[in-house]
């Protein structure tokens, strides 16, 4: 029984690894992508004004339109993925996609806008705290399996290739 235990915990550990390992890649992957626009969308005149204007927010108000993209977002997510399973797999992907944007583009720069006020809240500074210690070990866990390791290799010695094969284009 004690045999099964450890077996099954080890495929479960295993299955972990993966799964973590290739979120991270995953995120890794796509951040270049909306990084660029990230700093295209703060730069924004009337983002920069709305964000000044959270600054000045009462921090109830700030943590309350924190609240307001996930209460939109993640019921739209879930539909999303229903659409998904119904079968209407480039809708349903598209809106998924769309919705994680949309909620990570806003959620964003309010967090940033108005994080003096919100991390005035103890409770809220305690978790904010423990969620980026927990997710710096996941983080050196992951980078550590050699799954990721293999897959960075393999994404900068893709990028020296894409690289050298523009500069020839461009001769």
């Amino acid at each position: 029984m004690r045999r099964l235990a450890r077996a099954l915990g080890g495929a479960a550990l295993g299955l972990l690894r993966v799964l973590a390992t290739l979120l991270i890649l995953l995120d890794e992957a796509v951040r270049p992508l909306y990084r660029p626009l990230l700093r295209w969308i703060s730069g924004l005149q009337i983002v920069r004004r709305v964000e000044a204007w959270i600054g000045a927010l009462p921090r109830l108000a700030v943590l309350l339109l924190l609240a307001i993209p996930f209460l939109i977002a993640e019921p739209l997510k879930i539909i999303s993925l229903v659409l998904i399973a119904r079968g209407q797999i480039v809708t349903g992907g598209v809106a998924l996609g769309l919705a994680h944007l949309a909620s990570f583009l806003i959620v964003e720069r309010i967090y940033r806008a108005g994080e003096a006020q919100l991390l005035s809240y103890g409770w809220l500074a305690f978790v904010i705290g423990r969620l980026g210690a927990l997710r710096n070990l996941v983080l050196g866990w992951v980078r550590r399996q050699s799954l990721y390791i293999a897959a960075r290799r393999f994404a900068v010695e893709t990028r020296l290739r894409a690289a050298m094969l523009w500069r020839r284009l461009r001769a």
